[in-house]
């Protein structure tokens, strides 16, 4: 892109925030309470030669704007900004280093690892008190001006109901690495995410959501460059408006958008993993790269009387000061920009907690939680949040506000728990069961609010979590250090792959067991992508840095049995739930209520067919339970009723089936995976160890 041979800026607007092209030029304006002065930086189209600095003319309420007559999109750019270096009080400004602007569309590139993107003399006897005069220019990639305008056609979102949810967590790269029928350049990219046969595949599984992990820009941290390997995951973000360089080769952010629009055509919908808790900036010793030069002390928070340590509540380093309005104003336009130029569905926020955190700490009504809930755009889309993070009192499992779903790791640590036979686990796993109401029934919050998951990407996979009793994480380079110290897992008799017929068909068992439980619940279930066909970390429970076939889907593995088998009977899970609206339950109705004559909404049975009572649920070495639930179906003239045997015991369990008597049919048994549905004779039903059933009936329901 030629630069305008008029390289004077007029002053411009202050809104909107970033590089705004209008056909006859480009507007820039960026935020900096702090700065005594801004350059505008254009490079040549490979980012690669400093052509000119401008500085931005006029300051309006704190916003640095100017306007480029003549320039268009493609136009390579960056900043520079003026003003103390004086860390002590928070304030970092090097003009020497090259900032991205923190509204960026479209990026270069990745940054290339020197000493030189760091604002502090590394050597210096102080660390971070002494400024760096060296120019960051090469080091560091350039936004590009775009035209955010893309054909979306007839497209419309499938705006599946939460009740209809399915969700599926994936990485975008991981997902086709491996994907053999797939043309080299294509594997690991947004293009590849919308072939059709992966979307077949989803079909198949009963999918109705992508769960995106993280697709905006992010760093590849210098320590781990540095041990030959690659942030993987993330979780490590560069910008909140450009997708990854990496995952849109071809056709820059089009190419997701196209992705988008042909998930959206099969009807899947798409949610992102988002990470505005911190940046990838890190601590007062991490590299200067956007924020941190522009207005460290705005957009981060610093600790009191200490402004030159940041305050750590993420683990990571440190936190975005979501309090200031400037902050936060951009994390709602980053969202809004999603939702409308990519045509998200929803969100799911990394450390949700962080972002909920006022001076007082967590707080579900925090001007974050308000933003969001208030915006007419935002507000109907999927918002999932992280409930924890590592700051005081960061576990808030349940306290978030209505419109927000929640991971549930209760839900994934009780059902890893029940199905390795803990004792004292029935109680447990029934409250997850049954929506986990003791964590959100409040505030008229749905049972969807709860997103019920046994494996996820972070830590085990379900089949690792079958096959290991402990990590595996010797890849990583960190000791063995990494990653959760309790899994719940269990490898039934031989660690890792391999330990004869009877281990493997422990394993089944229990893989089936839980799959069926995440699936069968109340709730919205979450499926970790691979799981469906057993896909293995080799024992990874951190696999955060693997940018390898550790991380990467085996397609090999869903081919054949027994990937391809459980690949089907994840299919039947996902078609029982969509057949019978008792395993979908819409709100927390008071289970008492009678649906059917003898029948109520909600019912807990002990093998003998008798009601649970206190002392029948605080046996410790109990193993089995029944669970019975009713709802009207759409015929409003019938009652939909399902009943759930479960059996993680050791040994096969007769269960006597509670009155009233029904015209049962056995739907599906997770010993037998192939077996067809089938009536039920008599009264009783023996369930194999480490195994479920569900039971449907249909019958009349009580008129009033």
């Amino acid at each position: 892109m030629a630069i305008p041979a008029q390289r004077r800026l007029t002053s411009g607007s202050p809104y909107p925030l970033g590089a705004a092209s209008d056909g006859l030029g480009v507007n820039f304006a960026v935020f900096s309470a702090n700065a005594t002065r801004i350059e505008l930086c254009l490079f040549d189209d490979r980012g690669r030669k400093e052509l000119c600095r401008l500085t931005l003319p006029e300051c309006t309420d704190e916003v640095w704007h100017g306007y480029l007559p003549d320039a268009q999109p493609g136009l390579v750019y960056g900043y520079r900004a003026h003003g103390p270096y004086d860390p002590r009080n928070g304030h970092r400004f090097n003009p020497h280093k090259l900032l991205l602007d923190p509204y960026a569309r479209r990026l270069t590139g990745a940054p290339r690892w020197s000493d030189v993107l760091f604002g502090y003399r590394m050597q210096h006897a102080k660390a971070d008190l002494s400024m760096d005069r060296r120019d960051s220019a090469l080091a560091m990639p350039k936004a590009i001006v775009i035209d955010d305008y893309f054909d979306w056609g007839r497209n419309v979102p499938p705006g599946t109901p939460w009740r209809d949810t399915v969700l599926y967590e994936v990485h975008l790269r991981g997902a086709t690495m491996q994907r053999d029928d797939l043309r080299p350049p294509l594997r690991g990219t947004a293009s590849a995410l919308a072939d059709p046969r992966f979307i077949d595949h989803l079909h198949r599984v009963g999918v109705t959501a992508v769960e995106l992990m993280p697709v905006h820009a992010f760093l590849q941290d210098r320590f781990l460059v540095e041990r030959g390997l690659r942030n993987y995951w993330g979780y490590s973000t560069l910008s909140f408006f450009a997708p990854e360089p990496a995952y849109v080769p071809q056709g820059g952010p089009n190419e997701l958008k196209q992705a988008v629009r042909r998930l959206h055509a099969a009807g899947i919908e798409v949610i992102l993993d988002v990470v505005y808790n911190h940046t990838c900036e890190g601590n007062e010793l991490g590299p200067t790269l956007s924020w941190r030069g522009l207005d460290n002390a705005s957009y981060y928070r610093l600790i009191p009387g200490d402004e030159r340590h940041y305050i750590n509540d993420t683990g990571c380093g440190n936190t975005v000061n979501i309090s200031h309005p400037r902050v936060l104003q951009m994390v709602m336009d980053s969202l809004r920009y999603w939702a409308s130029a990519y045509q998200v569905d929803g969100f799911r926020f990394d450390l949700g907690v962080t972002l909920g955190r006022e001076g007082t700490g967590f707080d579900p009504g925090s001007g974050f939680f308000d933003a969001i809930l208030q915006d007419p755009e935002l507000a109907r889309l999927k918002l999932i949040s992280e409930p924890w993070d590592v700051g005081p009192d960061g576990y808030q499992l349940g306290q978030h506000p209505p419109g927000f779903a929640e991971w549930n790791d209760r839900f994934r640590d009780g059902v890893r728990r029940y199905w390795r036979g803990d004792d004292g686990m029935v109680g447990e796993l029934a409250a997850r069961l049954a929506g986990s109401r003791d964590l959100f029934d409040r505030r008229h919050r749905r049972p969807w609010a709860t997103i019920n998951y046994a494996a996820s990407h972070d830590g085990f996979t379900l089949r690792d979590v079958v096959a290991y009793s402990g990590s595996h994480n010797e890849a990583n380079g960190e000791d063995g250090n990494d990653g959760h110290g309790e899994n719940f897992s269990a490898n039934w008799g031989n660690e890792g792959p391999g330990g004869g017929q009877d281990v493997e068909t422990l394993r089944a068992l229990a893989q089936h067991a839980m799959l069926a439980t995440v699936l069968l619940a109340d709730g919205t279930p979450m499926l970790l992508a691979g799981d469906e066909f057993g896909n293995s970390q080799e024992g990874n429970n951190n696999a955060y840095c693997q940018d390898t076939p550790i991380s990467w889907l085996d397609w090999s593995q869903a081919a054949d049995d027994p990937g391809a088998a459980l690949t089907h009977y994840v299919g039947r899970l996902t078609s029982l739930r969509k057949a019978h609206c008792s395993l979908r339950t819409a709100r927390y109705d008071d289970v008492d209520n009678e649906i059917a004559p003898g029948i109520a909404a909600l019912s807990w049975f002990a093998e003998n067919g008798q009601p649970m009572d206190t002392a029948t649920w605080e046996d410790a070495g109990r193993h089995c339970l029944a669970m019975r639930r009713a709802s009207t179906s759409d015929d409003a003239d019938e009652v939909d009723v399902t009943l759930m045997l479960l059996n993680a015991g050791d040994a096969p369990a007769v269960f006597t089936l509670a009155p009233p008597a029904l015209a049962w049919t056995l739907e599906l048994d997770s010993s037998a995976t192939q077996r067809p549905p089938q009536p039920v004779d008599g009264d009783t039903l023996e369930i194999a160890a480490h195994s479920l059933a569900l039971l449907a009936a249909r019958t009349a329901g009580n008129r009033s």
